[in-house]
């Protein structure tokens, strides 16, 4: 048989989402891994791994993966907490489940690859007593956050959160399978009388105890707060939802940003289709499935427009900082050419002032020549004056 998988996400709250992981004909899986659909949270793809037969160990192995690892730009990085359950589809509260406080995802790590190997014994997985494999379909749920508040994700959380849906009628499915899995297995007896019905999905007609008073007054009382709570919705209204659903899933992702940001109608418009989707008889399944897609696609287009917005405020922070640079560049160029326009003056006037210095070189040498020959002349002088002097004694 086909291995067939679903795959579906809501919101906890506003820091946590859950992934659901359906493995149909779970044991008719041959690969050594099992991947699950891509999701996107802040724009980076992630995805679940598993190892049906176990990796290296006889344990169901789990991890969180990277979808892209192999293309991840240098200094990537990306944080998230996370937790894995493999589900006990008749008790819940028997589910296995292991969290991580934080984990940093880095490029420089290689694959991207973190998680459980040992997460559960591979016996206890396929033990038909336990509720792990119902109609050989196994249920495993992931929690993510990318929120850093330590302990956001417990054993706790992951048991109690839908365990209300054991009153479902799914739980009694589940139940009724795994009722007929144990029949299965029992060794075959010789049959005198026709063998029961094998219990169906439906729930059969069981003779309930007498309620009491009690009972009546507390069930009718939860039934009519119920219904004083719930609002009815037309047809008109459901169309005025899906209409704006449509609008906002053909904009771009900052336009959405926007949109979301300063409208609530989408808020609105799932609300209403919501109510619709409780409804067995409004919609198909097909519709249904349609309108999860849809639901799946805003979250992933939100998720797009937030990056999309974070990284158009980063590049706006960035061409801050470039116009500031090149103002300072300018400033210094300016600056730059001031100085070299002053040190051209400066030296134009050594060179003038070194001509200076020469021509006073040269007139100093000059009048210490004039000097030298004033000074040679004055000799020649007093001594001709005092050859004179004596020749005059003498007459």
């Amino acid at each position: 048989m086909e291995v067939c998988s679903k795959f579906q996400c809501r919101d906890i709250n506003e820091k946590l989402r859950k992934f659901t992981w359906r493995i149909d004909n779970f044991s008719t899986i041959e690969d050594k891994m099992y991947y699950s659909e891509d999701f996107i949270v802040e724009g980076n793809k992630w995805r679940i791994t598993i190892y049906p037969k176990g990796n290296g160990a006889d344990y169901l192995s789990i991890y969180l993966r990277v979808a892209d690892s192999s293309t991840l730009p240098s200094g990537w990085s990306a944080y998230a907490q996370f937790g894995f359950a493999v589900i006990d589809q008749i008790d819940r509260r028997n589910s296995v489940s292991q969290a991580v406080a934080t984990r940093e995802f880095r490029a420089e790590e290689g694959n991207g690859v973190f998680g459980f190997t040992s997460f559960l014994p591979l016996n206890e997985l396929r033990d038909p007593k336990r509720g792990y494999l119902v109609n050989d379909a196994c249920l495993v749920e992931a929690y993510f956050s990318i929120d850093r508040t330590k302990a956001l994700i417990s054993h706790e959380l992951m048991v109690e959160t839908d365990l209300d849906k054991l009153k479902t009628e799914e739980a009694i499915c589940a139940k009724a399978a795994i009722d007929n899995q144990k029949t299965m297995i029992t060794e075959p007896e010789e049959l005198t009388t026709p063998p029961p019905a094998q219990p169906s999905c439906q729930v059969e007609a069981i003779e309930p105890e007498e309620p009491t008073d009690e009972d009546m007054n507390t069930f009718f009382t939860s039934l009519e707060s119920e219904l004083s709570c719930r609002t009815v919705f037309t047809q008109e209204k459901a169309k005025e939802a899906l209409a704006t659903v449509e609008e906002a899933l053909n904009r771009t992702p900052v336009n959405f940003y926007c949109f979301c940001k300063s409208s609530p109608s989408h808020k609105k418009a799932f609300k209403i289709l919501a109510s619709f989707y409780c409804s067995s008889t409004t919609l198909t399944m097909k519709q249904k499935n349609v309108l999860s897609a849809m639901e799946q696609s805003l979250h992933e287009l939100a998720d797009r427009a937030m990056k999309a917005k974070r990284d158009k405020d980063h590049l706006t922070e960035k061409e801050s900082v470039k116009l500031e640079l090149t103002l300072n560049l300018d400033l210094n160029l300016i600056r730059y050419k001031d100085i070299k326009s002053e040190v051209n003056r400066i030296e134009e006037n050594l060179v003038a002032l070194n001509e200076q210095v020469e021509e006073a070189h040269k007139e100093r040498e000059k009048m210490l020549a004039e000097g030298k020959g004033i000074f040679s002349n004055s000799k020649r002088i007093k001594k001709g004056v005092g050859s004179i002097g004596r020749g005059t004694g003498r007459v």
